[in-house]
């Protein structure tokens, strides 16, 4: 009877720390580090599958083939995708619910502002949740854009080339890209840096 109660407290102690590492400040922190450097190495392989638009459809198209069929035998077609999308959901939730969070704790620490005022924080600071919710409206049309094809005027199912061709043809498409790019970048640039601090 005892050896089988040790493994069920064994869980419970591992689940009491995982639930005192996210309740706590640093822990928020560290998740938001984490889950933002995971986003990142995401984010650098797209960029770089990406980039073969420039040697034309058939090297691009080969890719997002290729990207399908990561995986198999032993993953069904499709299964890497999934994998990661779920993977990367989890991250992003993960990542707003503590900002969300320690943006609350930081507002009830200080109700009052400060008599003096103090040494004003970069632009990227000051800009990090405004950039957060632009990013997050980005992804949501990105995907509505590019996979799932809703807003895409000229999409066609299986060629991704001429999708990303026929979204860039429209001008609200790229003025979206380039803002979200800009905010993107401000947000890494600050990210980073908190993300490095924490760890």
């Amino acid at each position: 009877m005892k050896q089988q109660g040790a493994p069920k407290k064994q869980g419970a102690r591992k689940a009491s720390l995982v639930r005192s590492v996210w309740r706590s400040t640093v822990g928020k922190k560290a998740v938001m580090a984490v889950t933002g450097l995971a986003m990142l190495a995401y984010l650098v392989a797209h960029m770089l599958g990406n980039l073969k638009i420039f040697f034309g459809s058939g090297d691009f198209n080969g890719y997002a083939h290729w990207l399908r069929t990561i995986g198999e035998p032993v993953l069904h077609h499709e299964w890497f995708l999934w994998l990661a999308r779920v993977g990367l959901v989890v991250a992003v939730v993960l990542h707003a619910v503590a900002a969300y969070q320690l943006s609350r704790r930081d507002i009830a620490a200080r109700p009052a502002k400060y008599e003096r005022k103090r040494r004003r924080a970069s632009y990227a600071t000051r800009t990090m949740r405004w950039g957060g919710i632009i990013l997050g409206l980005f992804i949501v049309w990105h995907l509505l854009d590019l996979t799932t094809l809703t807003v895409n005027p000229r999409a066609e199912a299986g060629h991704p080339y001429e999708n990303v061709v026929a979204s860039f043809r429209t001008w609200y498409s790229g003025a979206l890209y380039i803002v979200a790019m800009l905010a993107l970048g401000l947000h890494i640039r600050h990210g980073f840096w908190s993300a490095a601090q924490t760890l």
